[in-house]
């Protein structure tokens, strides 16, 4: 399987979640990478068009709730999948 995931929330080594979710798409041999919720407040499409998915962190409040919630509406005008947790 082959795919890029960016994971949009605040990545923290100390929260069970986010550890799962690293867990999770290493298992089925997704690639990922973190992007933090501030880092969309601005340009966000630019930051997101790399990734063939989109994945909502658990584990909120965030950084920046704007950021989340442009990732999500990035996703759903550009037809990739979408999860939020």
């Amino acid at each position: 399987m082959s795919g890029s995931v960016g994971i949009v929330g605040d990545f923290n080594p100390q929260n069970h979640t986010h550890l799962a979710t690293n867990s999770a798409l290493k298992d089925v041999g997704l690639g990922f990478q973190w992007v933090s919720t501030a880092d969309l407040d601005i340009a966000p499409e630019r930051r997101l068009t790399e990734y063939d998915g989109v994945w909502i962190a658990p584990a909120s409040p965030y950084r920046s709730m704007n950021g989340a919630l442009v990732a999500v509406r990035s996703a759903r005008e550009r037809g990739v999948p979408l999860v939020a947790t």
